[in-house]
């Protein structure tokens, strides 16, 4: 079944797939969104998190896009793991893309990346996190206190400590630091 996915995988990268169309599932909150991200992609569903645009806001300040095609399936899928979502809008408005949560500065020496309202800043030269700041969930003070002066290969993962918004924009930056910063 995943190599039918597959080719129907949407790019992580600024390009777009024009022949995919896109949906949107909305939820009440975080937790929901991602418990649906973590079953759908197991279960080899091309998701991605994205802010939603303004337009379509429900819930919480999260989606998740999916090839719409797949519909049915997801909706099947999640009702199968007792997972609704408040709603699932169709794209068909380019206005209505979704933002990608994702920004990344280069300092020289260091690298920020911007996830949402959480940044985590990696010195490049020895892969260690020198800076965690942002967000406003109580946890970031606690995650922070673990995290920095780690290098990235031997942080603890935010998703193992809870699951805010603030704790889940954390993980999706470390991620993107590793891919960043760790050779593959």
């Amino acid at each position: 079944m995943l190599k039918f996915f597959k080719k129907f995988r949407l790019s992580s990268d600024k390009k777009k797939d024009v022949n995919v169309e896109k949906g949107f599932l909305l939820f009440e909150n975080t937790s929901e969104v991602i418990r649906a991200e973590e079953l759908l992609k197991k279960a080899g569903f091309p998701v991605k998190v994205k802010a939603p645009p303004p337009e379509v806001r429900q819930g919480c300040d999260m989606v998740i896009e999916f090839p719409l095609m797949l519909k049915l399936e997801i909706s099947r899928f999640l009702e199968e793991n007792n997972l609704r979502p408040l709603s699932l809008v169709p794209v068909e408005d380019p206005l209505l893309e979704p933002v990608d949560m994702c920004r990344v500065k280069d300092f020289g020496d260091y690298i920020m990346i911007h996830v949402a309202n959480m940044k985590i800043t990696v010195d490049k030269r020895n892969k260690a996190i020198v800076n965690i700041s942002g967000g406003g969930c109580p946890d970031v003070p606690f995650l922070a206190s673990i995290m920095v002066g780690k290098p990235l290969d031997q942080t603890p993962e935010p998703r193992a400590f809870g699951h805010t918004l603030c704790g889940y924009t954390l993980q999706l930056a470390l991620e993107e630091a590793k891919k960043r910063c760790l050779p593959s």
